[in-house]
C-alpha cells in the first residue's frame, strides 16, 4: 500500500477492535425516536430521519390539516429569512433555534406557543456572523434525571440551560465577561482553539474566523462541538483557524479534549499531507453538517468541507487532510478511530453536507455495523462503522488534471463501486434529451463545443484559450436542503437527486479581493480573513451551457428520489418528484410530448415515519407535502402546505395525537417558520 493510499483509509487497529469485543453488534437503530419523540436534528443520534410513528398512514394521510404555524420571522424581522431548524421533541416539549439571534425557544407541542425562550446578548462576534441564520438545532442530555438542552450560537459560545424551566445550567462552564451573560452554563468556544481572542470581538480577523451552523451533539459524558467558517466560494485570502473539534463534560463544561483536523505537528497523522507547510497558515476543514454518533460504543462521526478557498488549492499542495473526510473518533479521548477521505485535496466545494447515517446491516449473510456517508456528487460511500473498512470496494480512478497555473490536483478520486451513483457521471450521446429527434440534434451540436467528464473537471482559468467553450463536469447528489433519509427496518436508504452538468472559471485573486464580505446578520460588516490574496481564487466568467432552446440537455428524470437497499447496494427504486414546468409544458416543441414522469423544480426534503415516505416539492414550491410508499415509491397521497417546504421535517406523538412538522419558506407576509400538520378530528382514525 503507498504513502498515499495508506493516508486516504487507515484505522487505528488496536483501539477499533478493543471496541468490537468491548461492544455487541448495537440494537438495530440508535437512540432518539423512542415514544413517538424526534430527540436529534436528524431524528437519533443515527442519522436517519425515520420515525417509527405510524398513526397517519397512506388511507387517512389526506386528512391531514394545519394544527398551528410558527413564525420565524418574529425572531428576525428580515427579508428573504429562511428557517433551517429541525425541532427537537423530548419529554413532551419541542425544541427548536429560531433567526439571526438563532434565539432557543420551548414550545408547546399541540399548539405551537411559546414555553420559554432565551436570546444572547449583543456581541460583535453575532455581529460579524457569516452563518447567523443557519442554526439548525439543538442538543440534549440528561444529569441526574434533569434535562439540559445545549446551543451552539453564532458568537460560538456554548449554552447549556434547563430544559424545563429555561434557566442556565449551575455549575457549567463559567462567567463571561462581557455584560448581560449568566453568571453560569455558558463556555467561550474561542478559549479552547488556541489562537488570541477577545470576548467580544472574536478572533483577530487577520488571523480567521470560525462560527457554527449546526448543533452539538451529547455522546455519553461529552459535548461535542463542530463549527463552520464563511463559505470557500467567497474566500480571497489564505489565512484562516482550522475548524478544529472540541469536547466538553456535559456537567460542569470543563474541556476535555481537542482534535486537530489540520495535523499541526509532525507527530500527527497527515500531517505530511500539507506540504510547502500549509498546514501553518491554512483553515477550515469545519463539520459544519450534523454530527452522528454511536452510543453504545462511544464513537463520534464527524464529516468536514474543504480547506480554505474553493476551486483552487495549489498554495495547499497534497491531499489536505481531513479535508472533506468522515473520521471516527473515540469520545472519550478524542483519538482518531479512523478515517476516509472522499475527496482528495479538495477544491470542488464537494463538502460533505449531510450527518453520517448508522445502521446495522447484514450484507451477504454478514453483520455489519455500517456507517453511510451521502454526498454532493452523488456518491454513496459505506464502511464498518468501528474498522473503517468499505463495506464494498472503493476503486482510486485516474482524474482530469488542471491547466491553472500553480494547481497540483491528485491524479486519482475515490469511486464507490456500489451503490451505484445517484445520476449520471459523464454526459454521452444516450443521455441528452430527445423527447424529438430535432431536439436531441440541438443537443449533440452543444455537446461538441464543450469538453465534457465526471464530477472532478477541474476550474479553467479566466481567460483561457481552449479550443472549446468550457470543461463541464457533471453529477448530481444531496445538499444540506435536500438531505438523505432512512429507513433501519427495510434498509432502504432515500436520496433526492437531479442530473447536474456545469463548468467553472477561476478568477486572479487581486481582481476578487475586498476589506468586507457581506454578512448574513444586518448588522456591520463581516471582516476579510487573513491577509495574504490567493493568486487565483472562485469566480470569473461563467461557462455558458445549457440545453436547446432553453431545455435541459439531459433526459428526465429532472427530480426524484431514489431507494437503495444498503444491504445488498443495489438501488430498488425511484419516483420522479414534482411535475414538469409550466415553462415545459407550454413549450412548442414538446406539444404533445408525455411529461408525467419527468420530475421538477427543487430537490426534495424527506422523511420516513411508518409506513410512508414523506417528500416535499422542494423550496420554491409548490407548497405541497407528498405521501409515498416506502417499498415501492407509489404516490398515495398529497396535502397543501402553508408555503413551501425546505430544509428539514420531523414528527413525533404528543397526547396520542401525531404531528409532521414541517420547515416551510415565504408565504404572505411570512419569511419563513413551521408549519405543523395532524389528522382532523383529532383522534387518529
Amino acid at each position: 500500500m503507498t504513502s498515499n493510499a495508506q493516508h486516504r483509509w487507515q484505522t487505528g487497529l488496536l483501539v477499533a477492535l478493543a471496541l468490537i469485543v468491548a461492544a455487541p453488534l448495537a440494537s438495530a437503530q440508535q437512540p432518539g425516536t423512542e415514544n413517538g419523540e424526534w430527540r436529534y436534528q436528524s431524528a437519533d443520534a443515527g442519522g436517519t430521519r425515520y420515525s417509527p410513528a405510524d398513526q397517519i398512514t397512506a388511507e387517512n394521510f389526506g386528512d391531514l390539516e394545519t394544527a398551528w404555524i410558527f413564525r420565524g420571522d418574529n425572531f428576525s424581522p428580515h427579508e428573504n429569512y429562511t428557517f433551517k431548524s429541525t425541532p427537537s421533541y423530548i419529554d413532551g416539549i419541542l425544541y427548536t433555534v429560531a433567526g439571526y439571534r438563532r434565539t432557543i425557544v420551548a414550545m408547546d407541542p399541540a399548539t405551537g406557543e411559546q414555553l420559554w425562550s432565551y436570546r444572547e446578548p449583543h456581541t460583535v462576534r453575532w455581529e460579524q456572523s457569516m452563518r447567523a441564520a443557519y442554526g439548525k438545532g439543538v442538543g440534549h442530555s440528561y444529569i441526574d434525571g434533569r434535562l439540559v438542552i445545549y446551543v451552539i450560537t453564532p458568537a460560538f459560545f456554548l449554552h447549556a440551560i434547563d430544559g424545563e424551566t429555561g434557566e442556565h445550567l449551575e455549575g457549567f462552564g463559567g462567567q463571561i465577561p462581557l455584560d448581560g451573560f449568566p453568571e453560569t452554563g455558558v463556555i467561550d468556544l474561542l478559549a479552547d482553539l488556541g489562537y488570541p481572542w477577545d470576548p467580544d470581538t472574536g478572533l483577530d480577523p487577520l488571523v480567521g474566523y470560525i462560527t457554527s451552523s449546526s448543533p452539538p451533539i451529547v455522546v455519553n459524558d461529552t459535548v461535542v462541538i463542530g463549527n463552520s467558517h464563511e463559505q470557500g466560494y467567497s474566500q480571497t485570502r489564505l489565512e484562516n483557524v482550522p475548524g478544529h473539534i472540541l469536547a466538553y463534560d456535559k456537567r460542569t463544561g470543563e474541556h476535555q479534549w481537542k482534535f486537530n483536523v489540520i495535523p499541526q505537528s509532525e507527530s500527527e497523522f497527515g500531517f505530511d499531507t500539507w506540504e510547502n507547510e500549509a498546514w501553518r497558515w491554512t483553515g477550515d476543514v469545519s463539520s459544519w453538517a450534523p454530527l452522528a454518533a454511536d452510543m453504545e460504543r462511544g464513537i463520534v462521526y464527524i464529516p468536514t468541507n474543504a480547506p480554505t478557498i474553493d476551486y483552487y488549492g495549489g498554495f495547499r499542495p497534497g491531499d489536505n487532510l481531513f479535508g472533506t473526510s468522515i473520521i471516527a473518533l473515540d469520545v472519550e479521548t478524542g483519538e482518531r478511530l479512523w478515517h476516509f477521505q472522499t475527496v482528495h485535496h479538495p477544491i470542488w466545494n464537494y463538502d460533505l453536507p449531510n450527518v453520517p447515517i448508522l445502521y446495522d446491516a447484514t450484507v451477504n449473510g454478514r453483520e455489519v455495523p455500517m456507517v453511510i456517508q451521502t454526498t454532493k456528487q452523488g456518491l454513496t460511500f459505506a464502511f464498518d462503522r468501528v474498522t473503517g473498512e468499505p463495506v464494498w470496494p472503493i476503486e482510486e480512478r485516474e482524474v482530469e488534471q488542471s491547466i491553472v497555473p500553480g494547481e497540483q490536483l491528485s491524479l486519482t478520486q475515490p469511486f464507490p463501486t456500489r451503490p451505484a451513483p445517484l445520476e449520471l457521471l459523464l454526459l454521452t450521446e444516450d443521455d441528452v434529451i430527445d423527447f424529438t429527434p430535432e431536439l436531441k440534434t440541438e443537443a449533440l451540436e452543444i455537446m461538441s463545443e464543450y469538453r465534457i467528464g465526471g464530477p472532478y473537471m477541474p476550474p479553467l482559468p479566466e481567460g483561457h484559450a481552449e479550443p472549446v467553450k468550457g470543461w463541464v463536469g457533471c453529477s448530481g447528489g444531496l445538499n444540506i436542503t435536500n438531505p438523505a433519509s432512512f429507513d433501519p427496518t427495510t434498509g432502504y436508504l432515500y436520496q433526492p437527486s437531479g442530473p447536474s452538468c456545469s463548468g467553472r472559471t477561476v478568477q486572479r485573486g487581486q481582481k476578487a479581493d475586498g476589506d468586507t464580505h457581506s454578512c448574513t446578520s444586518s448588522e456591520g460588516d463581516c471582516w476579510t480573513t487573513g491577509t495574504t490574496v490567493s493568486e487565483w481564487v472562485a469566480g470569473g466568467p461563467g461557462i455558458g451551457w445549457g440545453g436547446p432552446q432553453g431545455l435541459p440537455i439531459f433526459k428526465p428524470p429532472y427530480n426524484r428520489i431514489t431507494a437503495i437497499d444498503m444491504d445488498t447496494g443495489e438501488h430498488v427504486f425511484w419516483a420522479p418528484v414534482g411535475e414538469a414546468s409550466d415553462r415545459m409544458k407550454r413549450h412548442p416543441a414538446l406539444q404533445g410530448v408525455d411529461l408525467s414522469n419527468v420530475g421538477g423544480g427543487r430537490r426534495a426534503v424527506s422523511m420516513v415515519a411508518g409506513d410512508l415516505l414523506l417528500t416535499t416539492r422542494g423550496m420554491n414550491g409548490p407548497a405541497l407535502l407528498d405521501a409515498r410508499n416506502k417499498l415501492t415509491g407509489e404516490l398515495v397521497g398529497t396535502v397543501d402546505l402553508p408555503a413551501p417546504g425546505q430544509y428539514g421535517m420531523m414528527t413525533y406523538m404528543h397526547e396520542g395525537e401525531q404531528y409532521i412538522v414541517v420547515q416551510v419558506g415565504r408565504a404572505g407576509m411570512m419569511q419563513g417558520g413551521l408549519a405543523a400538520l395532524k389528522l382532523q378530528g383529532g383522534d387518529g382514525h
